[in-house]
Formats: C-alpha cells, structure tokens, sequence
C-alpha cells in the first residue's frame, strides 16, 4: 500500500477515534505519531484467506464505521497482512480464519515505538481463546454479533464503535459465532511485537 493511502487510512482512523469522546483512548491518541509521519517499506506481504470476509463485512457495516472497512477492503491486496500463530498454536482452521494488519508501529508503514495500531480480522465460527500480554489494549469492534470474555467473567456481545479495554497482562478473548469480525485495535507500552501468551 503506497504510503499516501496508508496515511489516508491512519487519519480516517484518527478522526474516527477522536469523534468517539472515550476517556480510555485518550492515552493512546495522545501518543500518536505527529505528522508529516515517519514511514517505512514493509516487505511481509502475505496472501491470505481470510481476507475475503471483507466484502462481507462491507456490506453489513453500519454508517459510522463503513468508510473504513470500505477502504481496508478495497486496498486488502495492498496492506501488510501477518499472522502471529502456527498451526502448533491454534490448528490449521484457526489460521485459515485469522490475520492482522499493522497501520502504526514497530511492524507498520508508519513508525511509532510508543504505540501500535491495525486491525484484526476473524472469520467466522472461530474463538481467538483467551490470551494476554504486557501492552495495555483497546478494541473497538467494526462489526457486529461477536462475543467476548475477559477474565473469569462470561461471554458477552459487544456492539460495533464501542471500546474494549484490556489493562496489561488480562485474559480476554473472542469468538465469532455465524459472522466474521473485523476490530481496529490500539496497543500501548510493553512490547509492541509481543507474541501473546496462551492463557488456560
């Protein structure tokens, strides 16, 4: 993806973000790269699967949210791709139904070591089982009908634009149901490339 479309993306992001009016994204967005933005060649480009779900995605997206998803679907082929997990992991279904994107970051086209920020796609029928690491973590999801767990506490849906916060080191994960899920995600402090931990 050129870095002029790229820098389109992370401000449309930013603008959506900011009009949120969420004291918890207030650190993260405080932390955002200023411009004009450091970019850099990312050369990790994979093919996969599970970005097909994104028409899908499009077309159900409500108004508030649909601008981006119709631009990470329409520049999928662009972006930068990457999955964190092995088959060892999670099993060859999981990997067939799971990618991630990095916008800003260690891993993005736009340099930042204070914070990250992309996107996480699910397709559907899938649990992410829970998992932790050391960077604090918001998602707010882009789609609707996906559950959610943090802790020791039950599964519950949670709406399209509204945040999910993940304090450092929390047990949380996600699981589908008969929808893909597509979430903006934002980390902060830790290890940005951290591989998450496998929780029981």
């Amino acid at each position: 993806m050129s870095a002029t479309k790229t820098i389109e993306l992370v401000n449309l992001v930013y603008d959506y973000l900011s009009g949120m009016d969420d004291e918890c994204l207030e650190p993260f967005l405080a932390a955002w790269p200023s411009q004009p933005f450091k970019t850099r060649i990312v050369s990790h480009k994979k093919k996969l699967s599970v970005v097909s779900y994104l028409q899908e995605l499009v077309e159900e997206s409500d108004a508030e949210t649909q601008k981006i998803v119709k631009m990470i679907e329409t520049s999928a082929k662009h972006l930068f791709w990457g999955q964190t997990y092995s088959a060892e992991d999670f099993g060859n279904a999981f990997l067939e139904k799971y990618g991630w994107v990095e916008l800003i970051g260690l891993r993005g086209q736009i340099k930042s070591k204070d914070i990250a920020c992309g996107f996480l796609l699910l397709g559907p029928g899938i649990e992410y089982p829970k998992h932790s690491h050391e960077a604090e973590e918001v998602y707010i999801p882009l789609s609707s009908n996906s559950l959610w767990i943090q802790g020791d506490d039950d599964w519950i849906s949670r709406p399209s634009s509204v945040s999910i916060y993940h304090r450092s080191l929390l047990s949380h994960g996600m699981w589908t149901g008969n929808s893909p899920l597509l979430a903006l995600y934002l980390w902060r402090g830790g290890n940005l490339t951290q591989k998450s931990h496998i929780d029981p």
